[in-house]
């Protein structure tokens, strides 16, 4: 229900103000305006879309956080969608989004609201405690949602594999005389 919300609020702010500032400036400034900003929408994701791949790999190649130059290379590459819509609410959304100092205080509410968790899958890394070890002496604490039914006990060994029989044509041992490069690989 909340998702409908925005699609149904948006058009009708949109009509009311192609209504409002028709009647204002009349309706022929208001249609070049809608379409001044989808061209404008458009050459900026144009030339920010490149830009925003040569800021990440600049970065990248200068041993920094990749995250930044990303989060404001998509913000602007939104800013020009929202410019390529057709409406006057959402071309100045755009146009806000191209302002620098906006961009960084959407990215600052929007990473106050992120909560970073990890998932260990039932597997704790590091050396346990007596009390975390309980009835298994692996360590082993099976996950949410993990069921204990049908776990298979077992041990196992490494051992070497027996030695390969000797291939012709693809070892030393040919009685070439050791010669260098007789390998079999390779005809000389």
């Amino acid at each position: 229900m909340w998702l409908l919300l925005p699609f149904v609020i948006l058009p009708i702010v949109e009509i009311a103000l192609f209504i409002q500032v028709g009647g204002l400036i009349g309706v022929l400034p208001v249609i070049a305006l809608v379409l001044g900003s989808a061209a404008l929408g458009v050459a900026v994701m144009r030339r920010q879309g490149a830009r925003a791949v040569l800021d990440i790999q600049q970065a990248m190649q200068e041993f920094r956080d990749p995250g930044r130059p990303m989060a404001h290379g998509a913000l602007v590459m939104i800013a020009g969608l929202l410019l390529v819509v057709p409406g006057l609410f959402t071309s100045t959304l755009g146009l806000l989004l191209l302002i620098p100092a906006v961009r960084s205080l959407v990215l600052r509410r929007m990473a106050a609201r992120v909560r970073v968790s990890t998932s260990a899958y039932g597997y704790r890394q590091g050396y346990p405690s007596e009390a975390d070890l309980g009835a298994d002496p692996a360590g082993f604490r099976p996950g949410r949602g993990w069921r204990d039914e049908g776990v298979i006990d077992g041990e196992y060994s490494v051992q070497d594999d027996p030695p390969a029989p000797v291939r012709e044509g693809l070892t030393d041992q040919r009685g070439d005389g050791g010669r260098p490069g007789g390998s079999g690989w390779t005809r000389h």
